[in-house]
């Protein structure tokens, strides 16, 4: 069985949701540096950095990065649609996995933890450091939208793919949806879609209560 460490409202929804598109056995272990009663110890024995998502395969190796750990899933089950079959279709989605992930992730960093980034932090510098990457966030996602539109239903086709669960995960940190909704609706809709989907609706829910 496959273990997956993680949290609600973190990034371990779009491995959950991964998971199950493929059909595989996994548990969730709670562990997050902002959950101090949850099983941290274990995650940190499992990924220095502490970081969720963090997925430990059957054979113990440890997967870390959401990109990576759904290509890997992707790739290992190709039935399951996450990945698309046409080699240049794969190259994208692959290519637009990787932007969010080093792109938007990136800027939620520093939003979310500035003083990690300057070398003498105090409160206007954090602060300041905080708007500038939250406007560059929400600029990527703009970019983002232009380069991959928003085909209908989804990018994976007629079913979610890695993409969509990873653009509709992503999105919800740091005011991106709301963003999207004013700026870019088509994406908008397209999260959207990827939420109320029935198979990954429950998981959606139970990340992000109503």
């Amino acid at each position: 069985m496959l273990t997956l460490y993680g949290s609600n409202g973190s990034g371990s929804a779009a491995i959950e949701a991964a998971l199950v598109a493929c059909g595989a056995a996994y548990r969730v272990v709670t562990a997050a540096t902002w959950e101090p009663e949850s099983a941290l110890a274990e995650l940190r024995r499992a990924n220095a950095l502490q970081q969720v998502p963090t997925l430990v395969l059957e054979d113990g190796s440890v997967l870390t990065e959401s990109a990576a750990i759904l290509i890997h899933i992707g790739l290992t089950h190709p039935a399951s649609g996450l990945l698309p079959q046409d080699g240049a279709a794969r190259a994208q989605a692959i290519r637009g996995l990787v932007f969010i992930a080093a792109n938007c992730y990136a800027a939620i960093g520093v939003i979310d933890y500035p003083e990690r980034w300057c070398a003498e932090p105090g409160e206007a510098v954090t602060d300041n450091l905080r708007r500038g990457a939250r406007a560059r966030l929400h600029h990527y996602w703009d970019v983002f939208a232009d380069d991959y539109g928003a085909p209908e239903p989804f990018f994976g086709g007629a079913t979610p793919g890695a993409l969509d669960l990873l653009a509709a995960v992503v999105s919800h940190w740091s005011g991106a949806r709301a963003h999207l909704h004013r700026m870019r609706p088509a994406l908008h809709a397209l999260c959207e879609r990827v939420e109320a989907h029935p198979k990954y609706a429950p998981i959606f829910a139970r990340h992000w209560p109503a």
